[in-house]
């Protein structure tokens, strides 16, 4: 099985992008970054510059699959509803493309790279380094989160495959 998975980690502020190619078992880091709207922007320019930058990377690496972080819910209403359009940017890129989209918890992504679901950031952090084999890691941890939702697509969809040749 050979995927490349584009991991994001979606945000009005920064939003992180991360790519994988998933082969025989192993993970190679393709290219990441962050999309940075203008702070001044209003709401729909900074939603349109997420969507015009995720169209950009996808054309240029044409991934596979596309891996975004599930809606997270705190106290601030508000937040959760701009954070959850600024996912919709990244389903909506996915779409116009025609790739399938796979939803992470957060603590699902933690699992997949740490084995624990409860690490923390640092430890994310560090094990995508291990597992990617960087010398150093992103500048941006939104960068770093995304490429932890990729690899989290991978560990999950391979798990998913063994089980169904087990059935």
């Amino acid at each position: 099985m050979t995927k490349k998975i584009i991991g994001i980690d979606p945000g009005t502020k920064v939003t992180g992008w991360g790519i994988i190619l998933f082969q025989n078992n192993k993970y190679t880091l393709v290219d990441f970054g962050t999309i940075h709207p203008k702070q001044t922007a209003n709401l729909e320019e900074k939603y349109l510059h997420i969507f015009d930058e995720l169209t950009r990377v996808i054309e240029l690496h044409s991934p596979d699959v596309l891996s975004v972080e599930t809606q997270f819910v705190d106290k601030n209403v508000q937040s959760a509803i701009k954070l959850g359009m600024a996912r919709g940017m990244a389903y909506l890129a996915a779409a116009k493309k025609k790739i399938p989209v796979f939803e992470y918890a957060p603590t699902k992504a933690k699992q997949a790279v740490t084995g624990k679901g409860n690490a923390s950031k640092g430890a994310v952090q560090q094990m995508v380094k291990i597992l990617l084999g960087l010398k150093e890691l992103p500048i941006f941890e939104d960068a770093t989160d995304a490429l932890a939702l990729a690899i989290a697509h991978a560990h999950f969809s391979k798990a998913n495959q063994l089980i169904k040749k087990s059935i």
